[in-house]
């Protein structure tokens, strides 16, 4: 059953639940999108994605303009993200910490930092790259963290990416050696302390201007496995 967090007659604003495809995969397993014309009674159009283990804030416009004016507005990134995610072990905390790591390509359609793990430096300020160490082939990628709770061996993060790069937040974190729990393509999935339920993210707020703010609840599945406070700290 579709969650509908806000509707008019130009856009729909969905609670997406997690392990669902957005889009028909190679799997051939059901997606959001099959059926979904006939379930708001209106063509979709598509505006941005949530990956299928992520949860949260799914704008789909139901008209073409609608469409145009929105993606306009994600590829100028004026349209502000927060997740809320759980990583393994502890971040010191106690102010807003940037990750500025270029990505790029990898192979079997995933991607990497563009550069060395042992080129990734740590400052007060957050994790970047040693001056010309990053590859020619990198694109800017840019997200702001925020600590919101330690919990044994984890920790919860609010966290804006700044770019959008595709599962920019899962390799940043992976790469800085805090993967997201649960997340089996950028961490150890035998790993005892990456363990959970499903992957631990959640698209918990989008800020669209002119447009509105649009908040999705934490959905039981993961706040049954740890409980974050705080979650407004970094807006």
């Amino acid at each position: 059953m579709l969650e509908i967090l806000h509707r008019s007659d130009r856009l729909v604003v969905l609670n997406k639940p997690t392990d669902v495809s957005l889009l028909a995969d190679r799997s051939g397993a059901a997606c959001l999108w099959d059926g979904l014309a006939e379930a708001l009674g209106s063509k979709p159009y598509l505006v941005h994605r949530l990956d299928k283990g992520t949860s949260g804030v799914l704008l789909v416009a139901l008209h073409p303009d609608t469409q145009r004016q929105l993606t306009r507005a994600f590829q100028q990134r004026h349209v502000r993200k927060f997740y809320l995610t759980a990583v393994t072990g502890n971040i010191d905390g106690g102010r807003t910490l940037t990750l500025d790591l270029p990505l790029r390509k990898g192979r079997k359609s995933r991607y990497r930092v563009a550069g060395r793990r042992e080129d990734i430096g740590r400052s007060s300020a957050g994790w970047s790259l040693a001056t010309g160490s990053a590859s020619a082939d990198g694109k800017p990628s840019r997200t702001r963290i925020r600590v919101l709770r330690h919990e044994p061996g984890a920790s919860w993060l609010l966290a804006e990416p700044v770019t959008g790069r595709t599962h920019q937040l899962r390799v940043q974190l992976a790469w800085i050696g805090h993967p997201i729990l649960g997340d089996h393509l950028y961490g150890r999935p035998d790993a005892p302390e990456q363990r959970a339920p499903r992957l631990m993210l959640h698209c918990h707020r989008l800020v669209v201007p002119e447009v509105g703010t649009f908040t999705a609840p934490l959905p039981d599945d993961l706040a049954g496995h740890r409980t974050p406070v705080g979650a407004r700290a970094a807006d």
